[in-house]
């Protein structure tokens, strides 16, 4: 199975580029997101999967191994395939996907074209129990979602930091940016209440 490809970009379509090594090209299927960062001409390099069936071969190719990771992840969910997996990965880079589901953030997964809510639930409930295995692997995680990892339910400092989230989603933003907000401003406190936790994070929010 081919599982990386480093070469020079030949071509780029809508949906896959081409991937010259050697002097043979390799077609790999890629989202908008990781297409726009190539160039026809430049040096490449891709993390591949492989998919194989019986009518075809198809490799899609991802700017890192995570990136694979969580493409392969969300495949293992009743009903995702390449293509909703791709859209996903779109909207929401393997931190940020991490996180949604760490918060079962329907709204989030659901921002993907063609995914609805139904599937989204499926996704945030089917995975949920994966994330802390996704962390142990080393892969990188945002604060909101190592914090689901590793504290428990009843954490006075998690509470807080739901109850801030909870009150951004509230007031319109977000909710990735919310909790990745809050997360920040979180870091940078010493034990906040939950006022002062959505004043620091609404700064947050404002400069960037």
């Amino acid at each position: 199975m081919i599982a990386a490809l480093k070469g020079t970009v030949a071509a780029i379509g809508a949906e896959t580029l081409v991937i010259d090594v050697g002097g043979v090209g390799y077609e790999a299927y890629a989202s908008p997101r990781t297409l726009q960062h190539f160039t026809v001409g430049e040096a490449a390099s891709l993390s591949i999967e492989t998919s194989v069936r019986e009518d075809l071969i198809r490799l899609y190719g991802f700017e890192s191994e995570e990136e694979r990771q969580a493409f392969r992840l969300l495949q293992s969910v009743q009903g995702v395939g390449a293509k909703h997996a791709l859209a996903i990965l779109q909207v929401l880079p393997p931190a940020d996907l991490y996180d949604a589901i760490s918060a079962e953030d329907v709204t989030a997964l659901s921002r993907a074209h063609g995914v609805g809510k139904k599937l989204a639930q499926r996704i945030a409930t089917e995975l949920q129990s994966k994330v802390g295995a996704i962390a142990s692997a080393g892969v990188t995680l945002t604060v909101a979602a190592r914090g689901k990892v590793k504290a428990e339910a009843d954490n006075p400092a998690l509470n807080v930091r739901a109850d801030a989230v909870s009150a951004l989603s509230g007031l319109g933003y977000d909710g990735v940016e919310a909790r990745r907000a809050v997360a920040a401003a979180a870091e940078a406190l010493d034990a906040p209440g939950v006022e002062e936790l959505i004043k620091a994070a609404l700064k947050q929010l404002a400069a960037a």
